[in-house]
């Protein structure tokens, strides 16, 4: 079966439904969601949206603040660019319907602190401030006509074809499979939009949830579109502690209202490591942590806001202290046992100010995207603010330019005439199991040129292993993800390599210092789309 809509927006975060509000009065789209609605890594964002909102506050410090968060490498254009946007941004959220915590004695918004801000500028609901900000765009999507839902759908690869107007190669869909029917479909549109999120699954302790594969970057790299910066791979400093709490993020947000950090046996340990204290950057604190708990040989250090009055508690984190009550942990009278995890991709598909990549019609938003906000350390909630600036950026960009494109010549069906189904997935649970635990322990919070020749070595024996089994049996979501999860640690890992310097999140033992001039690592692949394509390549592509 063949699906065709105007606009094909794979992911349903808050990118993608952002730009997908954007859309819909004048096209139809479609949104490709991987599993359920909720499952994305927008519904668990705790703290909050970055922006200029107070009077006190502004957008040069703002910028400055986050300049000084990426270690160097954001572009200054972008930050200005996204900044400049942040109280647009939340005005269109409020209109959405979003309920953002009120400051009832000031006749406000509630503004807290979080590491890396000089002033109080995160405007959040409650500590659930993701939940609260895709329920609003679901349930405006739901009710619009022209935009179609579609959940349990996966992406594996993009479609091309010659572009009538250059000679470059234009994507015009996606083969997608459909967990209900176990059968591959192709979806063609004349633009595409990948808003799939990061990778920080690729590691084996992460805040994210399963979803989150890389898929977007692995199917943008795959089409001929560059990549950047993948080596920096944000660890939050605070996840839950439990072996039965999955994933559980406990938000900067707590530090932001005073939360002490403490080792075993309760001192404070963060002004040892930045005047800052607690309220560093995060890339400061989780190094912090790793250090403490390597040194003392500790399972895990502690997160402490006891201190604080317990209505205090509950009406600001009523999130976190449910969850943590759920494994018996009162965090109103208790320390909360936390260590670092994977929590966010810094880099991604290269992009311009309106999200577009390399490939024609194809653009990428949120956390799928580089834009150059983030530079070597994302400053907290800069994340959501990029989603919702940017899906705005990307649909005035598709709407002006899609009356002109061309509708997409028809595509040949996904081939499963040479597969088999396997009775080996076994094989797939093991590989995803080591490519995690590989990365974890040679691509961490702290490198060296041998763990990463190690991890260089383990991956090109994975990625052979996985090729095989994709080539031999009918795919299925695991696969599909793990086939991307292979190739997206490829890129961290060479980019790894590549960067001979410590810089915000990289960090290297055998190049503790940074280096002189700061430079972005970007990856080009072989099948570069923003060449020019040869005829014969076209003619050979057509037929």
């Amino acid at each position: 079966m063949q699906y065709q809509y105007d606009v094909l927006v794979i992911g349903s975060g808050a990118a993608g439904l952002s730009l997908a509000l954007h859309l819909a009065d004048s096209v139809k789209v479609a949104v490709l969601s991987k599993g359920q609605l909720h499952e994305g890594s927008t519904w668990f964002a705790q703290g909050g949206i970055a922006a200029v909102l107070d009077d006190q506050d502004s957008i040069d410090a703002h910028v400055a603040d986050t300049l000084a968060a990426g270690g160097g490498l954001c572009h200054e254009e972008s930050v200005r660019f996204t900044v400049e946007r942040s109280k647009s941004a939340i005005d269109w959220l409020i209109n959405q319907g979003v309920d953002f915590t009120k400051d009832e004695a000031a006749n406000s918004y509630h503004l807290t602190k979080e590491g890396g801000h000089s002033h109080r500028r995160i405007i959040h609901s409650a500590d659930a401030t993701g939940k609260a900000v895709l329920s609003s765009l679901i349930a405006r999507v739901k009710a619009h006509k022209n935009i179609t839902l579609l959940e349990r759908f996966i992406a594996l690869d993009l479609i091309t074809q010659p572009d009538p107007n250059s000679r470059k190669l234009r994507c015009t869909g996606a083969y997608v499979y459909n967990h209900a029917d176990d059968h591959v479909h192709a979806f063609q549109a004349k633009s595409v939009v990948l808003a799939t999120g990061g990778a920080s699954k690729v590691y084996l302790y992460t805040s994210n949830p399963d979803g989150a594969s890389g898929d977007g970057i692995a199917m943008a790299w795959r089409a001929g579109c560059r990549v950047a910066n993948m080596e920096f791979n944000q660890f939050h400093p605070t996840c839950l502690f439990h072996p039965k709490a999955k994933s559980f993020l406990i938000t900067e947000a707590l530090r932001g209202e005073g939360a002490h950090l403490k080792l075993p046996n309760g001192e404070r340990f963060m002004q040892r490591f930045d005047e800052r204290g607690e309220l560093a950057p995060r890339d400061i604190v989780a190094r912090a942590i790793d250090h403490e708990m390597k040194r003392l040989g500790a399972d895990c250090l502690y997160l402490d806001i006891s201190h604080k009055p317990s209505d205090f508690i509950a009406e600001h984190f009523p999130t976190v202290k449910a969850r943590c009550l759920e494994f018996g942990i009162d965090i109103t009278k208790e320390p909360i046992p936390v260590v670092p995890a994977a929590h966010y991709t810094c880099g991604g598909v290269v992009v311009n100010a309106q999200g577009h990549t390399d490939l024609v019609n194809l653009y990428a938003i949120g956390e799928t995207s580089f834009t150059g906000l983030h530079g070597a350390n994302r400053m907290a909630s800069n994340s959501l603010l990029e989603c919702i600036v940017y899906a705005r950026s990307a649909a005035l960009d598709i709407a002006s330019k899609i009356a002109a494109i061309p509708e997409p010549l028809p595509c040949p069906p996904w081939d499963e005439s040479r597969v088999t189904d396997s009775d080996e997935d076994v094989v797939i649970s093991h590989n995803w199991d080591e490519l995690r635990r590989f990365m974890w322990d040679y691509v961490g919070i702290v490198r060296t040129r041998k763990r990463l020749e190690r991890a260089t070595h383990r991956i090109k024996l994975l990625q052979k292993e996985i090729g095989e089994y994709y080539s031999n049996y009918r795919v299925r979501g695991d696969l599909i993800e793990l086939r991307n999860l292979a190739l997206v640690a490829e890129l961290i890992i060479r980019s790894a390599i590549e960067r001979k310097e410590s810089r915000g999140l990289h960090y290297s033992l055998d190049y503790p210092a940074p280096a002189p001039v700061a430079r972005d690592t970007i990856l080009v692949p072989t099948n570069y789309a923003a060449q020019d394509v040869f005829v014969t390549d076209m003619l050979a592509i057509k037929s």
